[in-house]
């Protein structure tokens, strides 16, 4: 076979593994993406927990970068510390690796199973959730389909010429193996995806275990640089976590590769051949990473913080938001397309506001600083003068031929404006307010009470983010999780009410003491919520998923 021919059947095997590893996670995420919030809420509870919780969530999404943008999006959000989040991907690091070690199996025989069961599950069911399941599946099954694919076609190079010599180079060159793993792994952007391949080329003969151990070596540096590009345009708090784990990462290599190179790892002792060998290699290296680096995650803290520490101005962020230029396009008004996506844009960076001013509403709550509480109301300032904006703007546009549809989209901006313009109100008429009085007399919430305030506003961030999503994407899956979202922090909130009364009845000090304070604190972060939901209503109501009324109808006697 033409050595061309060959590398065009490897690419198409290459780009079917991407495609697999992509789909098994897009799968998770859509059906049971409620779920992984769960885990990465209950993993905030401690970095023991935390390292189990990113385990399991890399097992499900066989993914560790996917495990560190969500923690990077928790840690944006001011809910997750940066010690928890070192915990949770080294936690996940290993699950990434455990995925490995699963899909290296010869499971050759499950292959056409998951691409039966998958594809009825995803192409004959309604259900959302069975469908992304059967997309779960299929990915699953492209996964093995493609570790056959690439043995297949490097099968021909066997015999060829190139091959042992390029082999003896990289068995007798660590540092050239150790830098192309790490470069691969972060051109491919999956460190799964390039450990298995690697893999498959020691198992078939085409590379030597000694070339193979620093190219999973520099994998597992490569798999850290994925997460560090991907959160590089994000807020200081979200970049670090990524950073603290690059670092633990780069030195375990390091490490590890000084090792091999001077006193020798007995690698092949592992497995009764190459391929399995290099495989529990890559285990047993993550599974020693989490046991060394665990104990020094507060330390690597403290680094962290001095190599990326906060903005001397907290403010410059949030002013450029306030004082950016308008979205609203004077020039296209005439052109209710042009101009419904023009109030679009502004809408959202309304919505943007809204959340510098959700934000650190909890640390208000525990300081009550009047200087930051002001600066907080100034910029609830910036939303209302955006809401005047857009309704002028829209009720302008309005005043011109537009089709149905254009009308409807008018009027949907327009009522989610006034929305997050009561959700800022609330905040600062309200929320503000309170946090005021328990700083003027020194009120304490007991330790109960505060968690629950804490999870029922880290719900609220995670749903901001979701409708802002679903404003600009108006995509139908989404609108549906923010529905239900709307009905979880409704149980939180009554769960939270039912739990203060216990405590009130039981004598508890510190919630007798902030008794009003706390449900009305309560209920102003679920009211907020709630008027964030409402960017949903319009696109379920157009697909059915939303009743008119929840009356259900009376038959006549």
């Amino acid at each position: 076979m033409h050595f061309s021919v060959i590398l065009l059947h490897l690419a198409g095997a290459t780009m079917l593994l991407l495609f697999a590893v992509h789909t098994v996670r897009t799968g998770m995420e859509r059906a049971y993406g409620d779920t992984l919030r769960t885990l990465l809420r209950e993993a905030k509870r401690g970095r023991i927990k935390a390292t189990v919780g990113g385990l399991a969530m890399a097992v499900l999404l066989q993914s560790s970068t996917a495990v560190a943008m969500l923690a990077c999006g928790f840690a944006a959000s001011g809910v997750l510390a940066l010690s928890t989040g070192l915990a949770l991907l080294l936690g996940a690091d290993l699950g990434s690796a455990l995925v490995v070690r699963i899909l290296s199996f010869d499971l050759s025989w499950l292959a056409p199973v998951c691409l039966f069961v998958g594809g009825v599950m995803h192409l004959k069911f309604s259900g959302q959730k069975v469908r992304e399941t059967g997309r779960m599946v299929l990915g699953v099954g492209f996964v093995l389909l493609s570790l056959q694919l690439i043995g297949a076609a490097t099968g021909p190079l066997r015999n060829g010429a190139m091959l042992p010599s390029l082999s003896g180079y990289l068995a007798d060159d660590y540092l050239t193996a150790f830098l192309i793993g790490a470069v691969f792994t972060w051109l491919v952007h999956s460190s799964v995806a390039a450990i298995l391949m690697v893999v498959a080329f020691v198992a078939q003969g085409l590379l030597p275990l000694e070339a193979g151990v620093p190219l999973i070596l520099g994998a597992n540096l490569g798999g850290g640089l994925i997460a560090f590009w991907l959160s590089r345009g994000m807020p200081v708090a979200a970049q670090r976590i990524p950073v603290g784990n690059l670092i633990f990462r780069a030195t375990g290599a390091v490490v590890g590769l000084i090792a091999i190179e001077t006193v020798g790892l007995p690698v092949s002792a592992l497995g009764t051949n190459p391929g399995a060998a290099l495989v529990n290699f890559h285990l047993c290296f993550n599974a020693a990473l989490v046991v060394a680096s665990l104990p020094f995650c507060g330390a690597m803290d403290k680094l962290i913080r001095r190599l990326l520490p906060d903005a001397p101005d907290k403010q410059t962020e949030n002013d450029l938001l306030k004082h950016r230029s308008s979205a609203l396009d004077k020039s296209v008004v005439d052109t209710p397309r042009l101009a419904l996506a023009s109030a679009t844009r502004e809408l959202l960076r309304m919505g943007e506001l809204v959340e510098i001013i959700v934000r650190p509403v909890m640390d208000l709550l525990r300081t009550g600083a009047a200087a930051e509480i002001a600066q907080v109301r100034d910029v609830d300032e910036a939303v209302n003068q955006a809401h005047t904006d857009i309704k002028l703007y829209l009720a302008e546009v309005n005043r011109g031929e537009m089709t149905a549809g254009e009308a409807r989209r008018s009027i949907e901006l327009t009522d989610f404006a006034i929305n997050l313009e009561h959700a800022g109100d609330i905040i600062a008429k309200n929320l503000l307010v309170l946090a005021a009085e328990r700083a003027e007399s020194q009120m304490r919430f007991s330790n109960e009470g505060w968690t629950e305030l804490t999870e029922l506003h880290g719900r609220l961030m995670e749903n901001m983010h979701l409708a802002l999503n679903v404003l600009v994407s108006q995509d139908l899956s989404s609108a549906r999780q923010l529905v239900v979202e709307k009905e979880k922090m409704r149980t939180l909130e009554r769960r939270s009410h039912d739990r203060h009364l216990k405590r009130l009845q039981s004598g508890t000090p510190e919630s007798i003491e902030t008794s009003g304070l706390h449900l009305e604190f309560a209920r102003g972060l679920k009211e907020i919520n709630s008027l964030l939901v409402t960017v949903a209503y319009p696109i379920l109501t157009e697909s059915g998923d939303l009743l008119q009324s929840r009356l259900a109808k009376v038959g006549q006697s």
